[in-house]
């Protein structure tokens, strides 16, 4: 059996997490709110329409808040086309993903629906075909308390109360030509800027997060992030990235380590926020929001890009069959982003209900759970805290991509005010189970509460709609804890969390 040794210390703690870090994203693109949240006809919906069944899947995973309306579709998006009257809203060509977007759903029914997934909005401004104007009153419709035009027509439409909102995007994507209103980092940061400023001066409380690169491997990254900091550093708080990874080649070994790229990603975009402050002679920390990341690449395969159902009211694009070595990597993913809480303090799986999802909907039928949503619902739920700094000593192997790749990927997290130690941690090795010995400097007197793994006879296997449970964790991992010496074994290529608890004196 190969061995791997993991040192943790009480004083060596990367940062406090942020509860924003286990964020999600929904997008009006093919099924994500059209019979994905939203189905009036469905046997769950409730008054307003939404599936009780995916409410209760999206309660359990613990999701803090949720970016909205995009995405690609933010970019031709007016805003007041989703208020007021179902009745008298208008049907547009929705030109980023190509359907006929009805509004039934729109600004006040997602906050309701928030409110019933137990989380909050993360709202997105669109920069592609509007501006400073709309941003402003957007604003103004859904913070200022009433006594002007666009705060009483929220009233009007029946929402006395402010909604809030307190996180909002400066556009999507902007660096990318496929984006509607593209524009140069230059354009986009005065434009960015000027949004920026009369949006804080609507409401100060708010925080606004700058579009980053749309990927590392943009032919703009990181000047795009120089640039745009510049015009923008003082008035805004985070820098978005995205990413999305897939195996299309079947390269299992290569694919499970790209969550190394993802560090290095983070790691760059960090170095060039602080140039900029350097630049500036600046005091201030700008933070990054990961908001979109996730394993996408099947629905190509599969055809179900944007390329199928061109002009349908309800297209099934993007929609990932998940199977389990997707999950892997996405825990590895999860891992990256607590390796760097210090600076990264939002973060959103994109997406979260069928569109590159970890929830998955049957029109008129069932709500389950691909493989993906696993990783992501024990990270959040039990990922609270800060995140301690790991020492590893791990054997390690080279793919195509990477050198050096650590067979074991690991961080914890400490919850002082509960007791509770969390150590999440993946065996990357196909072959061979791992027993690993973790040092917990300074943790005295804890005990395991209990050891989750997952995993599969079948780096293959999914969830499906007749199989909605082929791939599900269990409780029967084996660690136990002598004094500070937490031994465990990480079954081969293997999702593994362990619980422990302050023992009561």
């Amino acid at each position: 059996m190969k061995k791997a040794k993991v040192i943790y210390d009480k004083e060596f703690v990367i940062g406090q997490i942020d509860k924003r870090i286990y964020g999600s994203f929904l997008e009006h693109m093919g099924r994500a709110i059209y019979t994905g949240i939203y189905e009036p006809d469905h046997p769950q919906a409730d008054e307003m329409g939404f599936r009780k069944d995916v409410l209760e899947l999206v309660r359990k995973l613990n999701v803090p808040i949720v970016r909205y309306p995009g995405g690609n579709f933010v970019s031709g998006y007016n805003w007041e086309d989703g208020v007021g009257p179902k009745e008298k809203r208008p049907r547009r060509l929705e030109l980023a993903w190509r359907a006929i977007e009805t509004n039934e759903v729109g600004i006040n029914e997602f906050v309701e629906w928030a409110k019933r997934a137990n989380t909050s909005v993360m709202m997105t401004v669109n920069l592609g075909t509007r501006g400073i104007d709309a941003a402003r009153n957007l604003v103004e419709y859904c913070n200022f308390p009433g006594g002007t035009y666009y705060s009483d027509l929220r009233r009007q439409h029946g929402y006395e109360q402010p909604h809030n909102i307190k996180v909002w995007c400066l556009g999507n994507e902007m660096d990318g030509d496929w984006q509607i209103g593209h524009k140069t980092a230059y354009e986009y940061g005065r434009l960015a800027r000027e949004a920026a400023k009369v949006m804080k001066w609507v409401d100060p409380s708010i925080e606004l997060v700058a579009a980053g690169s749309s990927g590392p491997k943009m032919p703009t990254f990181p000047e795009w992030e120089a640039i745009v900091l510049d015009h923008t550093y003082d008035l805004v708080d985070y820098v978005s990235l995205h990413v999305y990874y897939g195996n299309p080649e079947k390269d299992t070994k290569n694919f499970v380590a790209k969550s190394l790229e993802m560090e290095e990603f983070i790691k760059t975009v960090i170095s060039t926020i602080d140039y900029v402050k350097a630049k500036k002679r600046s005091k201030k920390v700008v933070n990054i929001s990961f908001d979109e990341w996730n394993v996408w690449y099947h629905a190509h395969l599969e055809g179900k890009d944007e390329k199928a159902q061109p002009w349908a009211r309800i297209r099934a694009i993007a929609e990932e069959d998940y199977v389990f070595e997707d999950a892997i990597l996405v825990g590895c993913m999860l891992i990256a982003l607590l390796k760097h809480c210090d600076r990264v303090r939002i973060a959103c799986m994109a997406q979260l209900v069928n569109v590159i999802a970890p929830i998955t909907t049957v029109k008129g039928g069932i709500a389950y759970r691909q493989v993906i949503y696993y990783p992501f619902m024990h990270a959040a739920n039990y990922g609270h805290g800060v995140a301690l700094l790991p020492k590893v000593n791990s054997p390690k192997y080279d793919s195509k991509d990477f050198t050096d790749v650590p067979y074991i990927e690991t961080v914890a997290t400490y919850n002082e005010e509960k007791g509770e130690i969390t150590v999440f941690a993946v065996n990357r090795d196909l072959e061979e189970e791992m027993q690993v010995e973790f040092k917990l400097d300074g943790f005295e007197g804890f005990e395991v509460v209990e050891h989750i793994v997952y995993e599969s006879d079948d780096i293959y296997k999914g969830n499906t709609q007749d199989k909605p449970d082929n791939a599900v964790p269990h409780k029967g991992g084996s660690s136990k804890i002598e004094g500070n010496i937490l031994t465990s074994i990480l079954p081969k290529f293997s999702w593994n969390v362990i619980r422990l608890k302050k023992r009561e004196n």
